[in-house]
């Protein structure tokens, strides 16, 4: 389907508009360093909740993930619940409030930093920094695929095109502004998210006869599913794989296990918790978090499913035949382009690239931050320059944003899934058993946090690199120094390397920890401590329910 270019054109004037306006807003309110990279720590709820999931939420989970339901079914709808669970209700009230207290307490401003001042270690935050900074790229390359994917199959652009100018505009206010306008600018792209989502659900089912009739005809499509699926354990669309099977263990460790609870170990999330002023804000924002990734995500991987449906009815294919080379990056823009009404059509882009640039922004900025504040403030200056940070970090904002794009050029098909679970996996070994101890066991200490880091970072990346097939195999490492594809065989292959890091980094901290001296209880009381306006707040509501309670009485 072509898209009008008047129509286009009129849409895509307002919406830059729009986005640049509203950039601008926060970029008015920044103050110095610490408004430049945490917002000023006041932001309103529903801001930093459509701000985090629009962040979380991208072309990765509509385009990449959405064509992997369309491959491997509704399985994925566990990732929901997981995203959800864990992303949102887990992270908000559990995590979230002690994020917060103790980032404020710290004074800490970014997430490297947020872990480094917890356990007293410049190296902790250096590597931290480093970390994000070398590998974060390659989850931005997965998001911005997903935009170039799409504006080159509805506009009929050059992909290359249209990545450069994609990866333009985000670099113009995300360089400028800092996190306050990023945030600002993915509340209002979260907004079109919402609007662009639920259209789509209700014309997908329009289109194919209403929500029973939609979800049988998948079901008796199991017959469909191709021989070479068939034999690695798929058992149709809305069936989950059979148990023990290759298919079953990339849908169960690599998506649902690797993304799911890897949300809780992803830097620029984490930060967003030290924005807001108090707890009750976390908590509010769970009313807004919650519905919106169930939309985002739900939809997405519902509607990649029924793209099986829609495309069998009107060319006798399923989705995986319809695209070039069995590209699942290609299925949503493909069925997106052929099903839904012009208008929409024109309305939805915007909204993806709203996804896509809300979740770069966010990765862009995190990424600035590690090496301008993390690596190069904090761990090569030892913290006593700050007068050239932001422009280091504006450097290194930068500085990503070509690697991410170069790597866009260079990834192989049916990458954004992949890439966007690789990083996430990295994250949850590396990250998440010391972000747990931080905020959790006062009892760990400066070398048992370190090992974890370590631990976690270096097994996950040789499990990538030699043992899971999946990487393992493309990247012809294993296969260069040992002389085959992958150190172990058979069912090891399959597992991915979130369940076999994260345990280790976890002992690590565990076991270091408990062999080594422990922190002086006045750090720990500075650290755990709550403010007074923690306490006023917590007294304020109590009195509020005890005086409804009565009321009600």
């Amino acid at each position: 389907m072509a898209v009008s270019t008047s129509l286009l054109i009129l849409f895509v004037i307002v919406y830059f508009a729009c986005t640049f306006y509203v950039a601008r807003l926060g970029y008015k309110k920044n103050s110095q360093t610490d408004g430049y990279m945490l917002a000023g720590r006041r932001v309103h709820p529903a801001i930093m909740a459509l701000s985090y999931g629009a962040a979380f939420i991208s072309t990765s989970a509509i385009i990449g993930f959405g064509g992997v339901a369309a491959s491997l079914g509704m399985g994925l709808m566990w990732l929901v619940f997981m995203n959800i669970f864990f992303g949102i209700f887990i992270a908000f009230v559990v995590f979230g409030p002690g994020t917060r207290r103790m980032g404020l307490n710290l004074g800490a401003i970014t997430y490297p930093e947020f872990i480094g001042k917890r356990f007293q270690s410049r190296f902790i935050q250096a590597f931290s920094g480093l970390l994000v900074a070398v590998f974060m790229p390659l989850y931005a390359a997965s998001v911005i695929i997903g935009a170039g994917r799409f504006l080159e199959s509805t506009l009929g652009i050059n992909y290359n095109f249209a990545l450069l100018i994609f990866t333009v505009i985000i670099a113009f206010y995300v360089i400028k502004g800092g996190l306050l306008s990023v945030m600002y600018v993915d509340a209002m792209q979260a907004t079109l998210m919402l609007i662009g989502m639920t259209l789509l659900l209700i014309y997908t089912y329009s289109k194919l006869g209403g929500v029973v009739e939609a979800h049988q005809a998948l079901t008796n499509m199991a017959n469909l599913v191709p021989q070479a699926l068939v034999d690695q354990g798929h058992r149709g669309w809305t069936a989950m794989p059979a148990f023990n099977s290759p298919i079953w263990w990339t849908m169960i460790s690599t998506i649902i296990m690797g993304v799911g609870i890897g949300v809780l170990a992803q830097p620029q999330l984490a930060v967003r918790f030290m924005t807001v002023k108090d707890d009750r804000s976390l908590r509010r924002a769970v009313a807004v978090g919650g519905p919106f990734l169930l939309m985002m995500a739900g939809v997405a991987y519902v509607v990649g499913a029924l793209s099986n449906v829609y495309f069998y009815r009107t060319t006798g294919m399923i989705s995986l035949q319809v695209v070039p080379d069995g590209n699942t990056d290609l299925i949503m823009p493909a069925f997106l382009n052929h099903a839904m009404p012009e208008m929409f059509v024109a309305l939805f882009m915007l909204s993806l690239l709203s996804a896509a640039m809300s979740t770069a922004a966010a990765q862009f900025h995190t990424m600035g931050t590690a090496i301008g504040y993390d690596f190069y403030q904090q761990g090569l200056m030892k913290g006593q320059s700050t007068a050239t940070t932001v422009r280091v970090t504006q450097f290194g904002i930068a500085f990503t944003i070509l690697v991410s794009v170069i790597l866009a050029y260079l990834l192989p098909v049916s990458i954004i899934a992949r890439a966007t679970a690789m990083f996430m996996g990295l994250c949850t070994a590396a990250f998440l058993p010391l972000y747990i101890g931080a905020l959790f066991w006062k009892r760990t200490t400066k070398a048992g946090a370190t090992a974890s880091l370590v631990a976690g970072s270096i097994s996950s990346l040789f499990w990538l690199v030699f043992i899971h097939a999946k990487e393992a195999v493309p990247l012809g490492i294993c296969q260069a120094i040992f002389g085959k594809a992958t150190l172990l065989a058979g069912t090891w292959s399959l597992v991915d390397p979130i369940l076999v890091a994260t345990p280790l980094s976890f002992l690590a901290l565990i076991v270091v920890s408990l062999m080594t001296p422990q922190f002086s209880p006045e750090f720990l009381k500075k650290t755990y401590r709550r403010r007074f306006e923690d306490e006023e707040e917590d007294a304020s509501e109590n009195a509020s329910h005890k005086a409804t309670d009565s009321a009600g009485v």
